[in-house]
Formats: C-alpha cells, structure tokens, sequence
C-alpha cells in the first residue's frame, strides 16, 4: 500500500478487512467488538480504527485496559488510556489489573497474566478482541523462533484472526500507527520498557533488526512477514493431513491409543502433527519437539524400545500395535 495513502485510512482499511473476515466466519454475531490498548502509538491507532469501523458495522466496541502495575505511575497511564478510548468514542472503557506472576521472565509472565485478563473480561465468546500487533511485531516474533529453535509453529508467527483475538495490522508497520497518530491528533504514551535492553525484543528491535536492515538493504521486516505467512499456509495443509490422519487412526472414535499401522506411511512431520494433538488431547502441556520426536520413534524408528516420559509424569508405550498414554504401571 503507498505511503501516500494516510495513515489512518490504511489502519482503518486493514480493520476492515479483518472484521469482514471475522463476520463471515461467525465470529462477530454477538454484536460486540473489543479492542485491547495500553495507550501506545500501535493500540491507540487500533483503537481509533476500530471505534470508525466498528461502529460502522453496527458493533459496541469497548476499549480494555490492562494495567500490570510493573511501573511507577502505571495506574495514572492506564486512567489516560482510558479517557482517550473515550474520547475515541468507545462505548465502554474497562481497566484490569491482573496479578503477574509466574516463571519465565517478566515479559512471558506480562504476556500470560494479559491475555488471561482480556480473555476472562469477554462478554460474549462468539466476541473478538483486536490487538495492536504490527508488522514490525511479527518480523521479531519470527525472529525470536528462528533464533530459539522453535519449530514451524513458532516461525509461522502471529495469525490476524485467531479467535477469540483479532490482528488487523499485522501488514501496518510501528511507522504507520505513529503517523495515524499523529493525523488523529493523539499523544501516545511511551513505554519505558520498550527502550530497556534487558529485554531480548527490544534488543532485536533496536540493534538486530537495524542491523539486517542496512546489510541486506532494507525490507527485513517485510520479507520475515511474507515468509511466516508462506509457513502458515503451508502449516495449515500439513494440520489439514494430520487431522484426517488422526481420525482414521481411532483415537476420535472414543479409543484413547492410536493404531500403528494407520500411522506408518505418513511423513514423519504429518505424524508429529497427529502425535501433539492427541497427547494435549490427553492433558499433556509443555511439549517439545524432543518429546514429539521421541514418540515419533515408536513408530518410524521401531526397535522394541521403552515407554518415552513426557511433562506431567505420563508415559506413551507401543503395545498391540497400538500407541497408549497414561500414567506408568505403580
């Protein structure tokens, strides 16, 4: 899209198009629309887009603000987020204040405790939640996957419409809100934390990425994006595959093993596939590729080998031709 094209019209546009999609999808039939924003240039873009279209399609739109409290003056911002979601025309304005707590750093506890809170204030769950992702967000999630190993899940991104949350500007770069600010006549606030290198994402984001930028001459972002959206297509015909393999293997027809043989001829990354979905089908949390690799010898790499031990104390054991999870014998 031209950058001649304003900013808030091209944020309106891509909010649009995802509430289009979302409502012939079925998701927009309760009439509500939320939109999640701290007061930055990415939500606060969103938001305004949001009320426009919103309205426009005959939706309450209700602005939520989450309010970690991780900040001296955090209270004070979130109370401003608010009274500029009211001043956008946001029918409601709610602020939450979630306890964060957990392992894994401040910013995955941050990011748990959120999306937590905004999914527990939903008053409809036929309803969406927009989020401010951009562009730019997306490119460093890639990143971060690629970085850690993580696997074509991971690498795949973030996608626009992943009920209950909706990401119209996953096309809009950080540039393109701050301009749609700046046309609205907004002041957003600025994290402290997104200038603090102790965090990985603000250091891909000051120092990586620039650095990309200017050895491959520009257009990194981009390119991240248009290769995560090539995964998730290609993600999205693999689980396709697995999932017609997972019925014919038996576990869906209310047998809790899976049945070797069904299994045997399909690719070792369609297997996989079926193998995540029937262990979280059975309350295993936290796997890893290890786990889905050690299963998938079982059957690929049969040589009469043990159980193989996955997170929560449960084991898998080939026996009869079957693949069995539970919890081992005494």
């Amino acid at each position: 899209m031209s950058d001649r094209i304003p900013a808030v019209s091209r944020t309106r546009v891509a909010v649009r198009a995802l509430l289009d999609t979302a409502r012939s999808g079925g998701h927009l039939e309760s009439g509500f629309l939320d939109v999640a924003c701290s007061g930055g240039a990415d939500s606060l873009a969103l938001a305004a887009a949001a009320v426009h279209e919103g309205h426009r399609g005959g939706l309450a739109v209700r602005g939520v603000v989450v309010d970690h409290g991780l900040q001296p003056g955090s209270r004070e911002v979130a109370e401003r987020a608010a009274e500029q979601l009211a001043g956008l025309g946001a029918d409601e304005t709610l602020v939450l204040r979630p306890p964060v707590t957990g392992g894994g750093g401040v910013e995955a506890a941050a990011r748990r405790a959120r999306y937590q809170a905004l999914r527990g204030a939903l008053r409809d769950p036929r309803q969406l939640v927009l989020l401010g992702h951009t562009l730019d967000d997306q490119a460093e999630t890639v990143l971060l996957g690629l970085g850690r190993g993580s696997g074509p899940r991971s690498i795949a991104g973030m996608r626009a419409l992943d009920p209950p949350w909706g990401r119209p500007l996953l096309e809009c770069s950080r540039a393109v809100t701050a301009q749609a600010c700046r046309e609205l006549g907004l002041r957003p606030w600025t994290d402290p934390h997104n200038s603090d290198p102790r965090f990985t994402r603000v250091r891909l984001r000051r120092e990586v990425l620039p650095l990309l930028e200017e050895v491959l001459h520009g257009g990194v972002a981009e390119a991240l994006c248009r290769t995560s959206a090539q995964l998730r297509e290609d993600g999205a015909a693999l689980d396709q595959w697995a999932e017609k393999l997972f019925a014919l293997s038996g576990s869906d027809q209310g047998h809790g093993a899976l049945v070797v043989s069904v299994l045997a001829d399909a690719p070792a990354a369609v297997r996989r596939r079926v193998f995540r979905r029937w262990l979280m089908d059975h309350g295993v949390r936290e796997l890893t590729d290890l786990h889905l690799r050690a299963v998938d010898e079982l059957v690929g790499r049969w040589r009469g080998q043990g159980a193989v031990w996955l997170p929560g104390g449960l084991v898998v054991e080939r026996a009869h031709g079957r693949l069995q999870v539970g919890r081992p014998a005494g």
